[in-house]
């Protein structure tokens, strides 16, 4: 019996049948076998963690719920990748693989290139297709050629994929299905195991019904309340993970708001939050690109003159009160037990994470960054690790932005709620106190029969720390070769978006504002 020949989809963080280049361009080519690999090297990976496999299980699932009514299986191989092409190799004549290009961590980065060596060493065409409007081999953001803008906007207006219809099914798949779909959820994966028992769901499903909730209702209040960890958490758009694991496509959320962006035209509050979520997308693909260009941002300090900075043992024990939301600064402990219990917090609190880990609490950027990453459910690396080493100061190229969490308290819960849902040990404090419990006067104390350092932790002079690091970088910078090296960052690295005002006189450096993709998107119909 003849050997046949296949077209295999690959599915990696695009978990989808709508808008997926691959699938839809395999179907044309011939018989389709799509598959997921559930490789143990992703799930040992440091920045891993189980509620990021939860969610995608959750998608997995609804994935392959998709797939059959197109009349197409999930085979679902539990094994490195590599392993299960050389198996298909063996069993049909002829393969071509087909996937989106993906901007990972540094163990997707070098698994990808051990495919590409195993497609030339089998003469098997790899067909690779852009989905986060990331240039592959850009080298510079400089110059009308390689404006990255006129990229993504490309790719956000070209036409989205229907799902494929009449797609014909690979004979003898079955041999290469490790687990059942029904199984999935009975898997352990991830170097962190902490349960997160308010994780959002995962699946195309749920990502549409919050977009539409977002676009009908929701989104309205959107703008005034990013900032505020109780309103961010109703009224944005909670698609981040989403987006993430790919569950709806960039571009068809970027083509549906720009839809509900001309049906809400008229209303200024909708129009301007709306507004704000769009370039929220483009900041998305902005910085994932910086990963893409340059990988070592993951691993270590992008600026050379800021290496070495800050380096303390993974133990010490600032680090340690940090992860456990033990700090003794209210705002700060609160943010980390929403995270820790729910996946998510919005984008200020996580500047001020960071911000309080490495500036607050002297920290190098290393350690948080991976804590962070291990209790985000929406956790980008491109995102990630460009932000974390932004707000730490370690870029060179930014203003260095140090958040005062007694100000962000008072500026972001002025009631008080969010610190006192999280941070239950404060609840009988009078409002004014709860920010800077250390503070309280002695007769207070004996009134509300709480003690700072025995009731809950006395906090280091975080102030006195931050301003001490924020100096000692300043001075780092001002060096003719750091200088240079900013440049040649900038030059290669940072938006290149004009500003919509320009005054005749000089500006300032660009102070890039750093945002990200803790938001949402859109869909089928929508």
């Amino acid at each position: 019996m003849a050997k046949a020949s296949i077209q295999v989809v690959w599915f990696k963080r695009d978990l989808r049948i709508h808008d997926h280049a691959p699938l839809a361009n395999a179907a044309m080519a011939g018989p389709v076998l799509p598959v997921f690999a559930i490789e143990p090297g992703q799930w040992q990976a440091l920045d891993s963690a189980l509620r990021h496999w939860q969610f995608a299980a959750d998608s997995l699932t609804d994935l392959s719920s998709a797939l059959a009514t197109i009349g197409l299986p999930l085979c679902i191989w539990q094994g490195d990748i590599l392993t299960l092409l050389n198996a298909l190799k063996a069993r049909y004549s002829h393969i071509t693989l087909h996937s989106h290009q993906e901007t990972g961590n540094a163990w997707s980065f070098e698994r990808d290139k051990s495919v590409l060596a195993w497609c030339c060493q089998h003469n098997v065409t790899w067909q690779e297709a852009r989905q986060q409007g990331v240039v592959r081999g850009l080298t510079s953001r400089t110059g009308q050629q390689t404006r990255w803008e006129t990229h993504w906007e490309a790719l956000m207006k070209a036409p989205t994929f229907p799902a494929p219809q009449n797609a014909q099914v690979v004979e003898g798949w079955q041999a290469f299905q490790h687990v059942n779909v029904e199984q999935l959820h009975n898997l352990t994966l991830g170097i962190d195991t902490t349960p997160c028992p308010e994780r959002q769901p995962g699946g195309r499903s749920e990502g549409r019904a919050l977009w539409q909730s977002f676009v009908s209702q929701r989104g309205r209040r959107y703008r005034g309340s990013l900032s505020k960890p109780l309103l961010a958490w109703e009224f944005g758009s909670r698609l981040s993970p989403h987006l993430a694991w790919g569950t709806l496509s960039m571009r068809e959320v970027v083509q549906s708001l720009r839809r509900q962006r001309e049906k809400h035209a008229e209303d200024s509050q909708w129009s301007r939050s709306l507004r704000a979520f769009t370039s929220r997308l483009y900041w998305h693909c902005h910085f994932i690109q910086k990963l893409e260009s340059e990988p070592s941002i993951e691993l270590q300090t992008l600026h050379p003159a800021l290496r070495g900075v800050r380096e303390r043992d993974p133990d010490h024990p600032n680090l340690i009160a940090w992860k456990r939301g033990q700090t003794g600064v209210p705002l700060v402990d609160a943010c980390m037990r929403c995270l820790i219990a729910t996946g998510w917090i919005n984008f200020r609190m996580r500047a001020m994470l960071i911000s309080h880990a490495t500036f607050g609490l002297g920290l190098h950027w290393r350690e948080p960054a991976l804590h962070l990453a291990r209790l985000f459910t929406d956790f980008e690396p491109g995102i990630h690790y460009s932000q974390v080493q932004m707000q730490a100061g370690a870029t060179g190229t930014n203003a260095l932005r140090v958040y005062n969490p007694i100000k962000q308290a008072e500026d972001n819960d002025p009631s008080g709620e969010f610190v006192a849902r999280w941070v239950p040990e404060l609840t009988a404090l009078p409002l004014e106190w709860r920010a800077r419990p250390w503070a309280l006067p002695e007769s207070l104390r004996q009134r509300f029969g709480f003690q700072p350092g025995e009731h809950y932790p006395r906090p280091n002079d975080f102030e006195a720390e931050a301003r001490h690091w924020k100096k000692m970088l300043y001075e780092l910078r001002r060096t003719p070769d750091a200088r240079e090296a900013s440049q040649a960052i900038v030059d290669k690295l940072a938006s290149q978006r004009r500003p919509l005002k320009q005054h005749a006189k000089k500006a300032k450096p660009a102070n890039r504002q750093q945002l990200s993709l803790f938001d949402e998107g859109g869909l089928d119909n929508a």
